[in-house]
């Protein structure tokens, strides 16, 4: 704020709390200076939600003391650490390599947003909208949000998901949908070999490539109750 802008919110002031009105002309100059001199980069307003005037009726409606500079520049700080939280540097439209222009870009668009001359960038947030009609169409053909041709070029890197994968597709049971009793493997796990020490502890466990035949038979049973039930109400 300026003087200018100082007087006339000392002015709004004191028609609220007639205790900070200064009548010797020495005074309210020496009021003035202080004001000026510990507000000087407090903006009187932004076009984004800050205002001064706001500050000061809010201290003055809530607490029985005198409106100080402090009542207002600390509500400013408060006003420029929640704009700077929720702000999420965009990527400089600058030459990245030319670091000086990127550097000055960053700190310009903060302190944008920090002084309220700009709203913070933020990213968007995933919503719950309706999904595109062809998008549904297309993973209702695929079957899957991965395209056959990505699925099978990403096989050779996650072999046993792609073992899984085909065995589900052949019609077998699904081995990896089932706790296994013999490694402890969690469903979506696959199986591990345990190494045994001379001592009888466990030095390491690695990877299976296949799955422990208990699981299989687990699988196996549990894929036949599934299909027994389904067939109970189909008959009834």
């Amino acid at each position: 704020m300026d003087r200018r802008e100082i007087a006339a919110l000392l002015a709004y002031i004191g028609r609220l709390d007639p205790r900070t009105i200064r009548t010797d002309q020495g005074e309210a100059r020496d009021q003035l200076a202080t004001w000026h001199e510990l507000l000087g980069d407090v903006p009187l307003t932004t076009p984004h939600g800050w205002d001064a005037r706001a500050a000061a009726r809010k201290h003055i409606r809530v607490s029985p003391y005198q409106v100080l500079p402090a009542d207002i520049s600390r509500p400013w700080e408060s006003y420029r650490r929640d704009r700077l939280g929720r702000h999420t540097d965009p990527t400089p439209t600058v030459d990245p390599d030319n670091q000086a222009a990127w550097t000055a870009e960053l700190a310009s668009a903060r302190r944008a947003v920090a002084t309220g001359s700009a709203q913070p960038a933020q990213y968007r947030a995933i919503t719950s909208r309706r999904a595109d009609p062809d998008l549904e169409a297309r993973l209702r053909e695929d079957g899957s949000c991965i395209p056959p041709q990505a699925r099978a070029a990403l096989a050779p890197y996650r072999p046993i998901r792609a073992a899984r994968e085909a065995a589900v597709a052949q019609g077998q049971p699904d081995a990896l949908g089932v706790r296994c009793e013999w490694c402890q493997a969690q469903v979506d796990e696959p199986c591990r070999r345990r190494r045994i020490a001379p001592d009888g502890g466990a030095r390491g466990t690695a990877p299976r490539p296949t799955p422990h035949p208990g699981r299989l038979d687990l699988a196996a049973a549990r894929q036949a109750q599934e299909a027994e039930q389904v067939q109970q109400p189909a008959m009834a």
